[in-house]
């Protein structure tokens, strides 16, 4: 007989039995269940439901579930549905009768709520901590490319010349905002459900301060409906995961990109590429695809959760029971994502050479030479127009600007003077940008600085 099955006169459909299971995925969270149970099982102690005798059995007939979960070692049965079932069952098996008690004062509703939060928190951490090595690299990386110049690029076409460590860096804001959003999820996600019952509270005094203390949560839920159905925090869990993953795959573009003959900016490592099973000389970027690719399945699985909670009523519902499958993948894909990228980039090969040169080619000190023309006293909107009639002579005589006579530029403004080339050299034209957040050396430098204060902080 079914846990819950006192009311029922008929066994349950062999179908509905495989449908209505969740333990093929849910046993992820045995770990979570258990340390749960143990919590509970202490308070029920002290608030006298259980002697002190019974908690022991209890705790004792739980470790020793615990100890076979960590080594792999437990069977569980469709037939108990759930993780929470198959642990009661495991429990009675093993001290009797007296398993049955733990679950008073609990329901599936606040322990499934409780089981999967503390799931998500630890994900949450652990990606932080992925996202502070791969920052770390970054980091490493501008440090060592200050002095590497590029092509910053507007529409993918040149447009003006920055340092490598500036574009680097802007990956690095990137991932402190993703960081940030996991604390934010972090805080509004730690609040205990534990205590709420199916939807209203319990029969019991439970002791819900100390069930936080015990399970580490810095706040207790204030409504039970809310509380066992409240499944935001997945959500945003997905939302940080695609978010982060988009900022993945946009670095990852960029790589592949680099990596193409046709720019030539990076090598990447032999160890993250891979071979063509037709063509001998292809080196593909498979691992950065791979991480463009997945974000596609990051985005699906936050799709999914929210169309299932779309059009629930309060308070629980099964289809909840679709809430996790999409959850424990996205943890797992942008753990994996992660951890591939930071080594990928560890590994990769800047060709500083190859991004000068490109640097010296489009243009990009066009905007330069107009505002040249502004200090001298000329309207933008006006220095633009001249500016922009010399590059096209430029593009017809197969010339860059800086290689325009001096009097072909006074043809086109008579502010022109000898001083101009030194305004449009490539590296003043960086320096150039004094602007706080630009990618002048002592603007760089500063961000690099800031960054390891944020991450040492």
């Amino acid at each position: 007989m079914k846990l819950w099955g006192g009311r029922f006169k008929e066994g349950t459909h062999e179908l509905l039995e495989t449908f209505n299971a969740s333990i093929g995925f849910d046993q992820n969270l045995v770990l979570y269940d258990i340390e749960g149970s143990l919590a509970h099982g202490e308070m029920l102690m002290k608030i006298g439901i259980l002697t002190e005798d019974e908690y022991s059995r209890i705790q004792k007939g739980l470790l020793e579930i615990l100890s076979a979960a960590e080594k792999g070692e437990l069977v569980f049965e469709i037939k108990h549905e759930d993780i929470h079932m198959n642990v009661e069952v495991l429990l009675v098996e093993k001290i009797g009768d007296l398993g049955k008690k733990l679950h008073t004062g609990r329901s599936r509703n606040d322990q499934v709520a409780l089981d999967f939060k503390l799931y998500t928190l630890e994900q949450s951490r652990k990606i932080q901590k992925r996202l502070i090595e791969l920052m770390q690299v970054i980091l490493t990386l501008s440090e060592s490319h200050v002095d590497t110049i590029m092509p910053g690029y507007t529409h993918l076409q040149r447009a003006q010349p920055i340092r490598l460590a500036f574009h680097l860096m802007a990956y690095f804001q990137m991932l402190k905002r993703d960081f940030e959003r996991y604390s934010d999820l972090i805080d509004r996600m730690n609040v205990l459900p534990l205590g709420s019952g199916a939807l209203a509270g319990v029969n019991y005094p439970s002791d819900r301060e100390f069930l936080k203390e015990r399970l580490g949560f810095a706040a207790i839920s204030e409504n039970a409906m809310d509380a066992v159905s409240d499944r935001d925090f997945a959500i945003e869990f997905g939302s940080a995961g695609a978010i982060l993953m988009m900022h993945l795959s946009r670095f990852a573009e960029e790589l592949i990109l680099w990596s193409s003959s046709e720019f030539k900016f990076i090598e990447m490592s032999d160890r993250f590429t891979t071979g063509s099973s037709i063509m001998p000389q292809k080196k593909n970027p498979d691992a950065a695809e791979l991480v463009r690719g997945k974000t596609g399945r990051v985005y699906g699985n936050l799709m999914g959760i929210l169309t299932v909670m779309k059009g629930l009523p309060l308070a629980y519902n099964k289809d909840m029971q679709e809430d996790k499958e999409g959850v424990f993948d996205t943890a797992d894909t942008v753990n994996m994502c992660v951890a591939v990228f930071t080594e990928m980039l560890k590994e990769t090969t800047f060709l500083k050479a190859n991004m000068e040169k490109a640097a010296k080619q489009g243009f990009l000190n066009a905007t330069d030479l107009a505002d040249y023309l502004v200090k001298k006293g000329l309207p933008f909107r006006s220095a633009h127009e001249v500016v922009g009639k010399l590059v096209g002579f430029a593009i017809e005589n197969q010339m860059v600007l800086e290689s325009l006579p001096l009097e072909q530029l006074k043809a086109a403004c008579d502010l022109f003077e000898s001083d101009v080339y030194q305004a449009i050299d490539l590296i003043q034209v960086i320096e150039n940008k004094v602007s706080y957040g630009g990618t002048s050396k002592a603007a760089v430098v500063k961000s690099i600085e800031n960054g390891k204060a944020y991450l040492n902080r």
